[in-house]
């Protein structure tokens, strides 16, 4: 029998928090799973911890300030007693009947990610997404159904491995996730359908701009060729198309011998980095 610890971090939820618990204590009550509820409250504002100490059975962690999403998974996975940690949103979105789906896969798998179909959150949204979607499954080299589902079963002691370079915002979904596909480790993407949110999401275009960033960063940690290559192959055809020219003016420009020189520093640098990362984990 799988025995998980359920995480859930909240922010200004008081909208949704009390039907997320009684619906998700509701399902489990019919199952024959061993868990517990890990609640952390990052810091809310509204009536959230109120209500949230008028609830039980669930360990609820208070965090004393907002110190974002992802700190509030980790201060959860932290405290979690069982092998298996499941990320589980405080919004509504969640149908706790694809739990079982989930679960099936472990025995082969060390994260299995609920990957959204239908509704997947407000339209505005979108055009980000698809980019940051792109922009992963080009440097990771895997095709990523949904980069950011906050609904995951992941092995505890891997997300412990990785924790030191996890943020503390949004962007933990998709540092995880591309973590875990640069290190081999096996991941399942299992269909769902969720509900729309209650209660205004606190994700801004802001934070878009940051996990965009992050995934460079995370590339650069894994498989900085996979960066730095392209660059220096777009450099090399600029200055190749600029010697070109120079031929025929017979007379090579600054330009050209600039071009040349960007190409090959940013080419072994990549290399340098590459080798490095590659260091890195084999201390690991």
């Amino acid at each position: 029998m799988i025995k998980f610890s359920i995480i859930i971090p909240i922010y200004n939820e008081k909208k949704s928090i009390r039907s997320v618990l009684k619906e998700l204590k509701k399902y489990l009550k019919g199952k024959k799973y061993q868990t517990e509820i890990i609640v952390v409250n990052d810091g809310s504002t509204d009536q959230t911890n109120k209500i949230l100490k008028n609830i039980k059975d669930i360990k609820l962690i208070n965090h004393p300030y907002n110190k974002g999403y992802g700190s509030a998974i980790k201060t959860g996975v932290k405290n979690a007693q069982h092998d298996w940690v499941l990320l589980y949103d405080s919004d509504g979105q969640h149908r706790p009947e694809y739990i079982e789906k989930l679960i099936k896969y472990t025995p082969d798998y060390h994260m299995i990610i609920g990957a959204r179909t239908g509704y997947q959150g407000p339209f505005s949204r979108q055009p980000g997404k698809k980019l940051l979607r792109w922009t992963a499954n080009y440097l990771a080299q895997q095709k990523i159904p949904d980069l950011n589902s906050g609904f995951r079963l992941i092995k505890k002691d891997l997300f412990l491995k990785f924790s030191h370079i996890l943020p503390n915002g949004f962007s933990l979904s998709t540092t995880i996730t591309l973590a875990f596909f640069k290190e081999a480790l096996n991941v399942k993407y299992v269909p769902i359908k969720i509900n729309k949110r209650k209660g205004k999401s606190s994700v801004s275009i802001k934070d878009g701009f940051k996990s965009l960033m992050l995934i460079f960063r995370i590339i650069t940690l894994f498989s900085p060729l996979r960066i730095f290559l392209p660059v220096a192959i777009i450099l090399l055809i600029l200055a190749t198309a600029s010697f070109i020219y120079d031929l025929t003016q017979l007379n090579i420009t600054e330009i050209t011998i600039l071009l040349f020189l960007s190409c090959l520093i940013l080419f072994f640098f990549g290399l340098l980095a590459d080798q490095i990362a590659a260091i890195r984990r084999e201390i690991k």
